[in-house]
């Protein structure tokens, strides 16, 4: 079961109330729960690919998180931003994969995150 996400009203709610209602209780609370009908490991799959091929990094970051919580793992990582090199673009699975092997090196510094914390296979 997905995850029940705060971060709209962590990093919105002072500036856009509505915005993180909506983002928490709608888009994580409801869509992304509906698991009879598509599993959080696809849904992360399809968002990972919707925001590489956007070229929208912060939130592709978020989401290769969410991607590793929800099963995906680094070998699947992997051939989804090679596949999508040719759909999105060269330049976009560049970026994309510096992002993916940041999380391999634990370059990032986050709450949570440990040593070889991010996608095991």
């Amino acid at each position: 079961m997905a995850q029940k996400q705060t971060a709209g009203r962590d990093q919105l709610w002072d500036f856009a109330p509505k915005f993180a209602e909506l983002n928490d209780d709608v888009l994580f609370g409801e869509v992304w729960a509906r698991e009879e009908q598509m599993s959080a490991r696809d849904r992360s799959l399809i968002t990972v690919s919707a925001l590489m091929a956007q070229g929208l990094f912060p939130q592709l970051e978020a989401h290769m998180r969410i991607a590793k919580t929800n099963g995906v793992t680094k070998d699947e990582m992997v051939e989804l931003i090679t596949h999508l090199a040719f759909y999105a673009g060269w330049p976009k699975a560049w970026s994309a994969f510096g992002l993916a092997r940041r999380f391999t090196r634990n370059k990032i510094d986050h709450p949570g995150i440990t040593p070889g914390w991010f996608f095991a296979g």
